[in-house]
């Protein structure tokens, strides 16, 4: 799949993966500031921002997806920093191609998977209530973004998510319609894939990944990794930093950007 991308800056090469709903242009700031010292790359995962859809929303798929930018960029290795499900892609990616990264950041999400965000639950935010409000918005009535915004707020009441949602829908230039750039469908049906993960007691000691400096950052507020997750981290990456953000909930990068970018920071320029 040819993944739309936004480039910048010149050195290593640093690819960034956004998460679930989201596209490169949350990721801008941190990119620019990256670009110091790296080349960066933005990428548009499948069924997101400016990509191609398709019906197939896995990770294999996205691992795969990755490779063929790398290959098609001429990336013999590069720095993977992805966020929730773009960290989880960079995790598979690190699984099977170890020897295409020069090291790994992964921000606010666990390799194992996350079943209970599939749950219909209405008392909490779950990734089942998310989809099928947007799946349900018919946006063909919708005039402007305020009216969709007061739709989606009987489903999804906090206004900050609604704001970051919103942010995938653009009117067509030729119907005059809004539509969304998420494929909200494929997302929608393939929900538990999204939310599935590694199984780290299948990873003995030849299959672990040494090779490769490994960080994971935490949001201190954020359930996505908790202790019981940091041995599912080792049984897979037995020497990876695990390093907290204080104060910050899963949008790390955006709820703590100076801090963020301290810690990714001086990760990136250590000496290996």
């Amino acid at each position: 799949m040819h993944l739309h991308y936004r480039q910048m800056g010149e050195g290593s090469p640093l690819i960034i993966l956004h998460g679930l709903y989201g596209s490169s242009d949350n990721w801008l700031n941190i990119g620019k500031k990256l670009a110091t010292s790296h080349k960066v790359y933005l990428l548009d995962q499948r069924n997101h921002g400016r990509s191609p859809h398709s019906d197939i929303h896995t990770y294999p798929a996205m691992r795969d997806d990755l490779l063929e930018f790398m290959d098609r960029e001429g990336l013999e290795k590069a720095t993977l920093l992805g966020h929730s499900m773009g960290g989880k892609t960079a995790v598979y990616f690190a699984v099977a191609h170890p020897e295409r990264l020069n090291r790994l950041i992964v921000v606010d999400i666990a390799p194992t998977g996350y079943p209970q965000l599939t749950e219909s639950n209405p008392q909490a935010l779950t990734h089942l209530n998310i989809t099928n409000a947007l799946y349900n918005l018919d946006t063909s009535q919708i005039q402007t973004l305020k009216e969709a915004d007061q739709a989606l707020a009987e489903s999804i009441p906090y206004k900050q998510v609604r704001q970051f949602l919103l942010k995938n829908l653009k009117r067509d230039r030729q119907t005059g319609e809004f539509k969304w750039l998420l494929n909200v469908r494929a997302i929608r049906e393939q929900l538990s894939a999204i939310m599935d993960g590694l199984d780290p007691d299948e990873f003995n000691e030849p299959d672990r990944i040494t090779s490769v400096p490994a960080l994971f950052i935490k949001g201190e507020k954020s359930p996505y990794i908790q202790e019981k997750h940091f041995d599912d981290i080792r049984k897979i990456f037995p020497h990876a930093r695990i390093e907290t953000v204080e104060g910050a909930g899963h949008w790390v990068h955006a709820e703590k950007r100076a801090e963020f970018l301290k810690v990714a920071g001086e990760f990136l320029e250590e000496n290996t």
